[in-house]
């Protein structure tokens, strides 16, 4: 219970709720989504159970777990590069993360309080350059969301982390459904369910391909370590094809539940349904100020993004305190204040990407990054680089180099025949989409 729920708890975050739907609406709504769920099945599934199996059969942290593996055979603790960029990565993605997060924690407070944008989206628009422009406020609420990760993380993985699911997954999902049901009775239902979910492949391209792809590695929350470092916490004999189930579903349930919840309230409104990133902060913002009960609903739509955020944080920084407990023998506790203390003073790059650092390129030699800031620099390296080759290595390190090794055991829950697809999987199907997206990512 335990795993699935932290599992479940790392995988269902700001990536199905916030990002899913800026995607989905800026690549053409049905394409994306019908891309996104085979990629789920045939990238993100395989690379998934792999990460798991790693942190079972290891039971070590993330950075030292294929290593581990790799010594029992005979072969290079060098395979422990498998755990640490995927962990470097995580660390990376969540310092910006809790950024991201305080804003949302911020628009909490701003629509509880009254103090939201009046006078449509040129004010909502002001309002959140304004906000994010004022580092010190930023840094603040940054702060405050870090230090309630901090004391959840330091109670464990049955005190803290699976707690904290317990309550957060069913909150989440009622507050989900208020929303979904708002949006149904007062907005535009057959424009909106049409632009998601109507078949037409017109639109598919290279790039919603790849862009689904991605989302789907984002939203499984592999490659980052989250999943080896709750593998290592699973029982031997449990059924991995149950809890990668559980996942995959929950992911696919949320995402597409965000999805009915946001577009036909966009189109009632008149609004872009390709927003982009802001589509959260600038164009949603004008919806709820306009619509009756706005201020209830903006407030319980942003208390989502908030559960949305905490334990995927939670997860993202496990790799970190488990391997500084086990590695550096820290009392949890403290591991737990090392981590997200360097991590919020890592993403003040970020704060300040938005604020005195906005035209600062720290790599402007390099063609393909010049235009980067510290925030863009950060997103582009674990989004296009670390987290594509820490599933590329997973899936070598596991599909070739492990290959026929791994018990029975530690397979648990698959047939004869789950297991063969698995192989192929890894062996064939992942590396060759991965290393497509990394090209792509890096030539355009």
């Amino acid at each position: 219970m335990a795993f699935s729920l932290s599992a479940i708890g790392a995988a269902v975050g700001l990536g199905s709720i916030w990002r899913f739907p800026y995607l989905a609406g800026a690549d053409g709504g049905f394409a994306f989504i019908a891309v996104f769920v085979l990629a789920c099945l045939v990238f993100g599934a395989p690379v998934l159970i792999a990460e798991i199996v790693i942190g079972r059969w290891s039971r070590r942290s993330p950075p030292q777990a294929a290593g581990e593996i790799a010594a029992r055979f005979g072969f290079s603790r060098l395979w422990n590069v498998v755990g640490w960029i995927g962990s470097v990565a995580g660390f990376l993605v969540v310092s910006y993360y809790t950024m991201i997060a305080g804003w949302v924690l911020a628009y909490t407070w701003f629509f509880l309080s009254g103090n939201y944008a009046h006078g449509g989206a040129p004010a909502a628009t002001h309002k959140f350059h304004a906000f994010v422009a004022d580092s010190h406020a930023v840094a603040l609420w940054q702060l405050g969301f870090v230090a309630l990760v901090t004391l959840i993380s330091a109670r464990g993985l049955n005190r803290g982390v699976e707690w904290a699911n317990r309550w957060r997954a069913p909150a989440l999902l009622a507050i989900l459904l208020v929303l979904v049901a708002y949006s149904l009775a007062t907005g535009d239902v057959a424009q909106g369910l049409k632009f998601a979910f109507a078949p037409d492949l017109s639109r598919l391209s290279p790039g919603v391909v790849l862009g689904a792809v991605g989302q789907a590695l984002y939203a499984l929350g592999v490659c980052a370590g989250i999943m080896i470092a709750y593998g290592a916490y699973m029982p031997a004999g449990e059924s991995l094809g149950r809890a990668v189930l559980a996942v995959i579903g929950s992911i696919f349930a949320v995402s597409l539940l965000a999805t009915v919840a946001i577009f036909p309230l966009l189109f009632h409104y008149g609004l872009n349904p390709a927003g982009g990133p802001e589509l959260v902060f600038q164009v949603l913002p004008v919806a709820f100020a306009e619509m009756p009960g706005g201020r209830v609903i903006g407030t319980l739509f942003f208390a989502l993004l908030v559960l949305a955020a905490f334990t995927p944080t939670v997860g993202l920084l496990e790799p970190w305190i488990a391997w500084l407990t086990e590695r550096v023998g820290l009392r949890r506790s403290v591991a737990a204040c090392v981590a997200t203390g360097a991590c919020w003073l890592i993403g003040q790059g970020s704060v300040q990407s938005f604020g005195r650092w906005s035209d600062w390129h720290p790599l402007a030699s390099v063609p393909r990054l010049s235009g980067l800031n510290v925030f863009g620099l950060f997103d582009f390296l674990t989004s296009n680089l670390l987290m594509p080759m820490s599933a590329l290595l997973v899936s070598v390190f596991v599909g070739w180099r492990l290959n026929h090794l791994i018990p029975e055991a530690e397979l648990s829950g698959l047939s004869t025949t789950s297991r063969r697809l698995l192989l192929f999987a890894l062996r064939y199907l992942c590396p060759v989409g991965i290393v497509i997206v990394v090209i792509v990512g890096f030539s355009e």
